[in-house]
C-alpha cells in the first residue's frame, strides 16, 4: 500500500502523525508525499479555527483529485467535532476521532472492522489516561517534537479544544525520560516538549507531579543537548520555574505565552485566569531573570465586544513589553463554545486592519531582537536541510533566531558557535567562529 499522510495544526498533532506513520510501516506500507498518487490518504486535522477546517477540506479534495479510487481517511480534531460533515465530502472513506486514530492501519487491513457508517468517533470525555501509543523508532534529524501531555481542563470561552481533545492527561515521567534517551541516542540534538496544556503536566498523575519536576529530572540526565518548551500559560509560570529556567544548561531561553488580549474586559469574557497587569509583570520578571530570553506571544483580534479602546489596550501593552514576535489570530467562532453566541461581533474589515497593525508590530519587534545580536556570538544548531531559497546552511539559536551561514554538509546536525554578521528584515546571516 502506498500511503500519504498530511498533518494540520499543532505540534501535538505532528507527534500523533509520527505514530500513525509507524503503524502503517509495520503493515509493510510505503509512505509517499501527499502530492503523489497513493492508495490511502490520511489527513490528521485541526479545528481550532475556521481556516484549519477549510484547509482540511482542501486536502480531502486534493487527495480525491490525485486518486479518485483511493481510500481517504480523515482523523484528528475536526473529525472528532464534525464527523457527519466530513463524511459527506466526496471521496471520504472513513472518519476516525482522536481516541481511535491509532487504529487506522489495522482497520484498513481488516476491512470487516470498519463500521458501515464509515465513522468511528467515540466520546473523548471517556479518555482519562494518556494514550500509551508512542513513537518506537527515530530517524535522526535535528529537532524532535515529543508530546508529553494531551487535553485541557480550562474552559476558555472561545476554545473548542477541550471538546475534541478531552481532559488533561500526562505521559508518565519514566516514559518521558525513556523516550528522550531514545531521541538523543538516535542523533537528535533538540527535543521540543509539547502538549495541549503543557503547564498542566503531571497534575493528573498519581503521585502528582509537575512540569518543573520533570524538567529537573531531564536536566539531571541530560538525554539530549537541548530541550525547548512549546506554549505555556502565563498563570502557570511561578518563581520556582523562572529560577530553574534562568540556571538551566539544557532548556532553551525561549518561551511562547498566550496573551490573547491586553484588555481586562475581554480577558474576562474569554474566561482567561490572569489580567493584563499580571501579564506585564510576568514578562518584565522573565526578561530580567533569564539572559537572552525570546518571548513569543499569541493574540486574538476581533473577539466579540472588542472596541477601539480594548484593541488599543492590547496594542499599547505589547508595544511596551520586551517581546520577540507575535502570532496573531482573527477570532474564529467555534460552534459549541460560549463565545459562539456572544453579541457585539466585530466587523471583518476591522478585524483585518487590527491584525495588520499587530503583524507590523511583530515584524518590528522581531527585527529589533535580531539586531540586538549583530556582531555577537551565538550557539546555533544547524539543521539537516539547507535553506531552499539561498542554498545556505540554516540553523536555530537557543533563543529562536534563525541563522543562515556558509559551510559544508559536515556541519549539519551540529551545534556550532556563529557570529551574527547581518540582519536584513527577518533574514539573519552569520559566520562560523573557530
Amino acid at each position: 500500500m502506498r500511503v500519504a499522510i498530511a498533518t494540520l495544526g499543532c505540534k501535538a498533532n505532528q507527534y500523533d502523525s509520527e505514530i500513525i506513520k509507524e503503524s502503517f510501516e509495520e503493515k509493510f506500507s510505503t509512505l509517499v508525499p501527499f502530492s503523489e498518487p497513493a492508495d490511502v490518504y490520511v489527513i490528521n486535522t485541526c479545528t481550532v479555527t475556521g481556516k484549519t477546517d477549510f484547509q482540511a477540506r482542501q486536502l480531502i479534495r486534493r487527495a480525491y483529485r490525485n486518486n479518485p479510487h483511493a481510500k481517504i481517511v480523515v482523523t484528528g480534531c475536526y473529525a472528532q467535532s464534525s464527523p457527519e460533515e466530513l463524511k459527506k465530502i466526496p471521496g471520504v472513506s472513513l472518519v476516525i476521532g482522536n481516541p481511535d486514530k491509532w487504529e487506522i492501519a489495522n482497520l484498513l487491513s481488516e476491512a470487516e472492522k470498519i463500521p458501515s457508517s464509515g465513522m468511528m468517533v467515540t466520546p473523548i470525555e471517556k479518555e482519562i489516561l494518556f494514550p500509551e501509543k508512542r513513537v518506537k523508532k527515530f530517524s535522526a534529524r535535528t529537532r524532535f517534537f515529543l508530546k508529553i501531555q494531551d487535553g485541557c481542563n480550562a474552559r476558555c470561552s472561545y476554545c473548542i479544544v477541550p471538546r475534541v481533545r478531552g481532559k488533561s492527561r500526562s505521559m508518565a515521567p519514566k516514559t518521558v525520560l525513556d523516550l528522550l534517551n531514545s531521541i538523543g541516542l538516535s542523533g537528535y540534538k533538540e527535543a521540543v516538549l509539547t502538549g495541549i496544556h503543557l503547564g498542566a503536566y503531571g497534575q493528573d498523575l498519581s503521585p502528582q507531579t509537575s512540569l518543573l519536576n520533570i524538567l529537573r529530572e531531564i536536566e539531571k540526565q541530560m538525554p539530549v543537548p537541548r530541550v525547548r518548551l512549546s506554549s505555556i500559560e502565563p498563570n502557570e509560570i511561578n518563581q520556582e520555574l523562572i529560577d530553574f529556567l534562568a540556571d538551566s544548561r539544557l532548556v532553551c531561553p525561549h518561551l511562547h505565552l498566550p496573551l490573547q488580549s491586553g484588555s481586562n474586559i475581554i480577558l474576562r469574557k474569554m474566561n482567561r485566569s490572569y489580567s493584563a497587569e499580571n501579564f506585564h509583570s510576568l514578562v518584565v520578571k522573565l526578561t530580567n531573570s533569564i539572559k537572552g530570553l525570546a518571548i513569543g506571544v499569541d493574540v486574538i483580534v476581533g473577539f466579540p465586544g472588542e472596541g477601539e479602546e480594548e484593541f488599543y489596550q492590547t496594542l499599547y501593552l505589547l508595544e511596551e513589553l520586551t517581546i520577540t514576535y507575535l502570532h496573531v489570530f482573527p477570532f474564529s467562532p467555534r460552534k459549541g463554545t460560549v463565545a459562539f453566541n456572544l453579541p457585539e461581533k466585530v466587523n471583518g474589515n476591522t478585524v483585518k486592519k487590527r491584525g495588520e497593525i499587530l503583524r507590523r508590530l511583530s515584524k518590528k519587534k522581531r527585527e529589533s531582537f535580531y539586531r540586538s545580536y549583530l556582531n555577537k556570538k551565538l550557539p546555533v544548531l544547524i539543521e539537516a536541510r539547507r535553506h531552499r531559497k539561498t542554498g545556505l546552511l540554516k540553523g536555530l539559536s537557543r533563543n529562536y533566531i534563525p541563522v543562515l551561514i556558509e559551510g559544508g554538509d559536515d556541519l549539519m546536525n551540529q551545534e556550532i558557535t556563529v557570529r551574527i554578521t547581518s540582519v536584513e528584515g527577518e533574514e539573519v546571516k552569520g559566520e562560523t567562529v573557530q
